[in-house]
């Protein structure tokens, strides 16, 4: 396993490195690394970290989530207004349609199973858009700056908006069973998942008023609340079910509103350990893809599948934007920062053929060709085509 993690860790970094000096995001290299190693392949990589595959993807989950909660500012989000409000659902909405209506005539696959596979490609990857949009903030030569922050919020609310949307119909493709019941227990499970998030939140604020913590200390804390609130959702999935995931946000959201400059801080850990997650999680999705079946017929059409939601996700972004002040120019811009696909879709896109539904290489497929594709996509296109669309114009 040691010589597994040495050439995922050194290898990726290394390699991962260049990629970036291209301009191309480095976990595409994490991918493909991945797919190297796998037993479809080189076959080099331990069944080990086969095994603990599902614990890491949702440590990852963990880390994206808290992240999420701590980089929102609420009050940015109600000064830009509508569209921003708009822009953490509205897309994503349109991109699962979009999917859900043409993936069972194209691939074959039920109603059920396409609304699952819409909601693990429809999510937008902070990983290729964030960092571009903070350079996008610090360039004097931009226009407008509440683009840059549009888009930074709405793409954090839109991950979470999906992975609830994703655990809910995989929990309908599973049973296999549509009823007025299974449908109500979804938003009882939103609910009750942001009333434990949110109590947990103000319990840690409350006593930590009183403390005087350093910065590690607080991760550690935060890190087991959250694998703590996911422990209660384990343990009473049988009785009623609980959204530990929207748990996790709200409590993240809370110290934000009451620790705004801890908050940023603690982020900052987060972001740290998110590095070595993120070649882990990337390189084990990678591994777990079946490549005949990505170079197959169902493949080919899986390319069409996620250019068809794009469409879909594309007029979603204009909806948001109706009765604004951006430019054609803006808007597209905004449009194209909106296509990049990679951290949700490495997170989630294994755990069905991992938990053995019957779509689960449809699904993991479509994740892998979506990231493959949209995150070197959107990432050229945002870094070439930012200033024609965004700086002054004399």
């Amino acid at each position: 396993m040691f010589m597994s993690l040495f050439i995922i860790f050194f290898v990726g970094i290394s390699i991962g490195f260049l990629f970036e000096k291209v301009h191309i995001p480095k976990i595409i290299w994490y991918l493909i690394l991945g797919v190297l190693m796998s037993s479809s392949v080189l076959g080099i990589i331990d069944d080990t970290l086969y095994s603990v595959s599902s614990y890491i993807r949702q440590i990852a989950l963990v880390i994206i989530l808290t992240r999420s909660g701590l980089s929102l500012d609420l009050k940015k989000l109600k000064t830009i207004g509508r569209s921003a409000i708009l822009m953490c659902f509205v897309p994503a909405c349109f991109e699962i349609i979009g999917i859900t209506i043409f993936a069972p005539l194209l691939l074959g696959i039920s109603l059920f199973e396409a609304m699952l596979l819409g909601t693990v490609i429809a999510a937008v990857s902070p990983a290729v858009v964030v960092p571009r949009m903070i350079k996008l903030q610090e360039d004097e030569f931009v226009q407008n700056k509440t683009i840059s922050e549009l888009i930074m919020a709405g793409s954090s609310f839109d991950d979470v908006f999906v992975i609830v949307l994703f655990y809910s119909f995989k929990n309908l493709v599973a049973t296999s069973v549509f009823s007025i019941t299974s449908i109500l227990m979804i938003p009882v499970s939103v609910l009750l998942g942001i009333l434990l998030g949110t109590i947990v939140g103000f319990l840690y604020v409350l006593i930590m008023k009183k403390i005087d913590l350093p910065i590690y200390v607080h991760v550690i804390l935060v890190l087991g609340l959250s694998f703590g609130m996911i422990a209660v959702e384990n343990l009473l999935k049988n009785i009623i079910s609980i959204s530990s995931l929207l748990g996790i946000i709200a409590l993240a959201v809370i110290i934000r509103i009451f620790f705004n400059e801890k908050a940023l801080l603690i982020q900052k850990t987060y972001n740290s350990l998110w590095q070595g997650f993120e070649i882990l999680l990337f390189a084990l999705v990678g591994a777990t893809v079946d490549i005949k079946y990505v170079f197959s017929s169902q493949g080919a059409i899986m390319i069409g599948v996620i250019f068809i939601g794009l469409i879909f996700r594309s007029l979603g972004v204009l909806l948001c934007l109706i009765k604004t002040n951006y430019s054609i120019r803006e808007r597209l811009y905004i449009i194209i920062s909106y296509l990049p696909k990679a951290t949700v879709q490495a997170s989630i896109g294994a755990i069905a053929l991992s938990e053995g539904l019957a779509c689960g290489d449809i699904i993991l497929t479509g994740a892998v060709i979506a990231i493959l594709i949209t995150a070197p996509l959107g990432a050229i296109l945002m870094d070439n085509l930012k200033k024609k669309l965004l700086y002054y114009r004399l």
